[in-house]
């Protein structure tokens, strides 16, 4: 009876002791890492969020974020290649939390109020082993920069592509936005939420008919947000828990009356007014304020060229705000008081042109800003006054 229940005994410590051993063997990389998502910031950079990689090693007692969305403004033709899209963009490393008198990762989102939400990667041991060795491989001189961009190539889509590469079976990370949203949309939701109605103007000014372009559900990924929705619905499970680290006080951002709507339509009733008037004075500095207005849209249509045909942005090809922001208007600015009849011809052109681009606006393959309506309503108007006042000196 002894022998039964000392055998019992040495069973039951057996039975006890293999979940802690499996546990154990489980957990033999001492790792634990995570996926961290930063909210929105108030700032145009900040605006769409922003991801990281944390790494917490016992071993080492080290706790690490891997950020890949550092550049050195200190670089030679910095904002030459920043406008040209030729940025080079790398992976850098800081600790999570203060240390050695400089702010951590988590304080420095703190002290600008931005909420994190971390998401602790259901990894195997060796899975995790190969993702650190993976970043640290990219924090070499040679592997560690890339060329940066917004919708394709970021510091949030760099971590869900490795992230799918480490983890076996890759994972699916599903479509979280409707089916039909298209990338200009997808900003659009942060623009107006964060109420950056001038900041929008001159993104749908710069960004040409890609940005139209339908997302799928990997494109949807270049926000942090959305990389974070997919991450919890993944097939197979991607993430072992979430945890708020940090939880924003909400600020309701009222915004400004002063927006682009109110600023063109002002615009266009100045321009209106001082049409009316008779004096000679007046008249002088209308056709001066003509004179500005289409060197400043045909300005307008040189830089969108440039940023169509001389960078390496993406989205600004093929852009249809071309239609009225034509870049010859810079040269025949310099004619409005003209005589010639090339001028009048001129003028008579951009009116009819301007008609057809005002009939075709809600229908044309590129979305345009609904506050350059009244603009080129001014644009249509003066082109129209400038052919006639040149049409009565002819006779």
């Amino acid at each position: 009876m002894k022998v039964k229940f000392s055998g019992l005994i040495i069973v039951l410590i057996i039975f006890l002791s293999q979940p802690v051993t499996t546990l154990s063997a489980q957990d033999s990389s001492r790792l634990r890492i995570s996926l961290l998502t930063c909210s929105p910031g108030d700032e145009l950079y900040s605006l769409f969020g922003h991801s990281a990689i944390r790494v917490i090693d016992s071993n080492s007692v080290s706790d690490i974020v891997y950020n890949y969305g550092t550049f050195n403004f200190d670089d030679k033709g910095f904002y030459l290649k920043f406008i040209r899209g030729k940025l080079l963009y790398y992976i850098s490393t800081e600790n999570f939390n203060d240390a050695d008198g400089y702010w951590g990762f988590k304080s420095l989102y703190q002290q600008t109020n931005r909420g994190i939400t971390e998401q602790v990667l259901d990894l195997s041991a060796a899975e995790k082993i190969n993702l650190r060795k993976s970043l640290n491989e990219n924090l070499q001189e040679a592997n560690k920069y890339y060329k940066y961009d917004f919708f394709l190539d970021n510091c949030t889509t760099r971590l869900r592509d490795l992230i799918v590469k480490i983890k076996n079976p890759s994972p699916l990370l599903p479509a979280v936005m409707p089916a039909d949203t298209r990338f200009r949309q997808a900003i659009h939701q942060y623009l107006d939420k964060g109420k950056q109605h001038w900041s929008k103007l001159g993104i749908d000014i710069l960004l040409g008919a890609p940005t139209d372009a339908v997302m799928t559900a990997s494109q949807q990924q270049f926000l942090p947000d959305n990389l974070m929705k997919a991450m919890d619905y993944s097939n197979p499970r991607t993430v072992r828990s979430s945890a708020e680290l940090y939880q924003l006080s909400k600020t309701e951002n009222a915004g400004s009356w002063f927006t682009p709507m109110f600023f063109f339509c002002s615009l266009l009733l100045l321009y209106v007014l001082l049409g009316f008037s008779k004096n000679k004075a007046m008249q002088m500095t209308l056709k001066g304020l003509d004179g500005l207005l289409f060197f400043t849209t045909g300005s307008l249509g040189i830089i969108l060229i440039f940023m169509w045909t001389g960078t390496d942005h993406s989205m600004t090809k093929n852009n249809y705000n071309l239609l009225w922001a034509l870049p010859s208007h810079n040269v025949c600015s310099f004619f409005i008081g003209s005589k010639n009849k090339i001028v009048k011809k001129y003028f008579l052109f951009t009116a009819i042109s301007l008609v057809i681009v005002l009939l075709a606006w809600f229908f044309l393959p590129q979305q345009l800003n609904n506050a350059l309506i009244p603009f080129a309503l001014l644009l249509l108007y003066r082109s129209l006054m400038i052919y006639f006042a040149t049409d009565n000196r002819n006779r």
